[in-house]
């Protein structure tokens, strides 16, 4: 009988990696809170539940496993549920993290306090219990600061000081972006950002996935953190780059990860990489499923699989065959609801693009760009050099051209 494997979240973002899975010959099964998720389409069995719906979730995979067919491996993609994954795991008796670690890797002040407690660089970091706590903080420590919402993703709520916020307005606006309605602030550090995707196998890191974040609106957007993509290769020395292996790594065994993968948003200021946060899951935004094996060779999201379902993994598995440039942009219409999208199928034809998603379509209403729920194209592209593909990828961009009626705005 083939292995099943659950993968928890169903959104578009996720279907590449179900594609991954039917390809490697697994059973498929997905779960996800809309009865229409394009996953649901590539899939051999469907949950339809909520992804942070952890017992919930827990229990439709126990009836699966009960009625169906047995669940051999669980992980999720495109959505940071790892609390899910862990009661999954429980409750079916699976490979995957504990709770305390899924915990840890969902509640941003407590996953601080376990890696300042580890040695593992951080930034300066507080939890804030309202607005006076955070004008305090910034007449003791000025306005270089970030203000964030303790237990959010997709960068809900996350907001720079020095853009001209007010302390009451940016602890509002995190707060209401936490579920649990906690908020903190830390130190902003200047740097490159650089994302990554790893595995800890046998003790030991492997980093197939670094990518340099681009951040090249933040004027734009402020006081909103938008990232607009990412470039690999990246363009940091082998010695940094090192040192942000070695720090996301220390930093994902103080969680407690082990035999399992983690994603980094990682910060090198002056000269040492610092973790901003740490997932304990694969990541959205076709990083893990598109461009590491675009850029590197490396099968990432297979590998995850395989470690989940109790199959081997070798470091030959994890190893960057070549090095391919490789460049992915976001598209961030204007707000308003969309009433036509035209130009999408001039610009996949453009020399270089390999791939062109839509994420929104006409009638759908896009939200002001306060986080990534704003974008609604994804661009990938390729050239002989990465000043190239960056330059294939501006000119897709430019191409695509969302008719959105601001009147009707959210």
């Amino acid at each position: 009988m083939r292995k099943a494997i659950l993968i928890v979240c169903g959104g578009i973002e996720a279907t590449h990696g179900i594609a991954r899975a039917r390809e490697l010959g697994y059973h498929v099964v997905v779960s996800d809170g809309d009865p229409h998720a394009p996953g649901f389409a590539l899939a051999d069995g469907r949950l339809v539940v909520s992804t942070y719906d952890a017992e919930g979730t827990a229990e439709a995979a126990a009836r699966y496993a009960a009625t169906v067919r047995p669940i051999d491996g669980v992980i999720c993609m495109g959505a940071d549920v790892p609390h899910t994954v862990a009661a999954v795991a429980q409750r079916l008796g699976l490979r995957g993290l504990s709770p305390e670690t899924a915990h840890l890797a969902m509640d941003k002040l407590a996953m601080k306090d376990r890696l300042k407690a580890h040695g593992v660089p951080i930034p300066w970091y507080a939890p804030l219990r309202d607005a006076a706590d955070l004008q305090l903080a910034l007449l003791e420590r000025g306005r270089d600061l970030v203000v964030k919402p303790v237990d959010s993703r997709g960068g809900r709520g996350v907001q720079r000081m020095n853009a001209g916020r007010d302390a009451e307005t940016a602890y509002a606006e995190a707060k209401a972006q936490s579920p649990t309605g906690r908020v903190m602030v830390e130190a902003y550090l200047a740097g490159p950002q650089i994302s990554t995707e790893s595995i800890l196998l046998d003790g030991i890191g492997y980093t197939p996935g670094f990518s340099d974040r681009n951040y090249e609106f933040l004027d734009r957007f402020a006081p909103w953190f938008v990232e607009n993509g990412g470039d690999l290769p990246s363009h940091v020395a082998p010695a940094i780059r090192a040192d942000v292996e070695a720090t996301v790594t220390a930093a994902a065994r103080a969680l407690g990860i082990a035999q399992h993968n983690y994603k980094g948003d990682m910060v090198v200021h002056d000269g040492k990489a610092h973790v901003i946060e740490i997932a304990a899951r694969l990541s959205g935004g076709y990083f893990c499923t598109r461009e590491i094996p675009l850029s590197t060779g490396v099968d990432f999201v297979g590998a995850v699989m395989k470690l989940a379902l109790g199959e081997p993994v070798a470091p030959a598995d994890l190893t960057p065959r070549f090095e391919r440039p490789i460049v992915q942009r976001y598209v961030f219409p204007h707000a308003g609801r969309i009433a036509a999208i035209n130009g999408a199928d001039d610009a996949r034809a453009l020399p270089g693009i390999l791939e062109l998603t839509l994420s929104k379509a006409p009638g759908d209403v896009i939200p002001p760009a306060t986080s990534s729920a704003a974008r609604a194209a994804m661009v990938l592209a390729t050239g002989a050099t990465l000043a190239e593909a960056r330059a294939n990828a501006a000119r897709a961009v430019a191409a695509i051209r969302f008719d959105c009626r601001a009147e009707a705005a959210a």
